[in-house]
């Protein structure tokens, strides 16, 4: 992919998350999930290619490569999905954007943001993923957990700092 490929990716994406934010509204972090959000379908692919080239030597039966063809839509739909989704922060809030047909936006405002905690697993230590989970104050919110982050130690300081504010404090 060459600089000018980049730049209209870049525009394309840019578009797609900006259209989510208010008049007076900068974007502070925007960024996609994890690609280790498409390792489940991803197996379901693979199995599938599998378990249908097994069944269809075995019993000679072509019609099965129809189940595996199902599987390999499934893995282009969440690859599709996977694409238009962004984790956004801004000054005034925290916004996930998702869907391929229908568009969801959940968002939290940032004064309503209490805490914010990061999770890593086992296996989001190996392939460098994370979650954030944030508490708010008040009622339930319809954005707590965001699994997958990317780069979650540099992200969370960022998301931590836009959230809570950035004062260095260190010693000179």
């Amino acid at each position: 992919m060459n600089m000018q490929d980049l730049m209209v990716y870049r525009d394309q994406s840019s578009r797609t998350v900006d259209k989510y934010l208010m008049a007076h509204e900068g974007r502070v972090i925007a960024v996609r999930r994890h690609p280790a959000v498409l390792l489940l379908p991803l197996g379901f692919a693979l199995g599938g290619l599998i378990l249908c080239a097994f069944a269809a030597t075995i019993t000679g039966v072509l019609w099965l490569w129809w189940v595996w063809l199902a599987a390999l839509g499934y893995l282009g739909w969440k690859v599709l999905a996977w694409s238009v989704e962004f984790f956004l922060v801004t000054e005034h809030r925290v916004m996930v954007v998702s869907g391929v047909l229908n568009r969801n936006v959940a968002m939290m405002p940032l004064a309503k943001v209490t805490d914010i905690a990061l999770e890593r697993s086992l296996g989001g230590r190996l392939l460098g993923y994370g979650e954030f989970v944030m508490e708010s104050a008040g009622q339930k919110q319809a954005l707590r957990n965001v699994g997958f982050m990317p780069y979650p130690e540099q992200l969370y300081l960022e998301v931590s700092g836009v959230i809570f504010g950035a004062e260095d404090e260190s010693p000179d």
